[in-house]
């Protein structure tokens, strides 16, 4: 799963994120939702350090639950409202 928070005005990317980023440490008994949820919380700590505490959040078409809603959850419970 993959995040980012982009500048409409200036189209361009602030912070993202992902399961496959360098920083993120994927344990092998972690499902694929507890990976969602650490990647918000760990996209909503690179928010924090760029200086970002309110974001817009867009699915993208993908429905409110699951990885998306663990994603969320994480992003919240990092600090970033939405």
């Amino acid at each position: 799963i993959y995040v980012q928070l982009i500048d409409d005005a200036h189209g361009k990317t602030i912070v993202s994120c992902s399961t496959d980023d360098k920083s993120f440490e994927q344990k092998d008994t972690q499902g694929k939702c507890e990976q969602a949820k650490q990647v918000g919380l760990l996209v909503a700590e690179k928010a924090k350090s760029a200086g970002i505490t309110k974001v817009v959040f867009d699915r993208g078409g993908y429905l409110y639950h699951g990885r998306v809603k663990a994603l969320s959850d994480g992003a919240r419970e990092g600090g970033l409202q939405f």
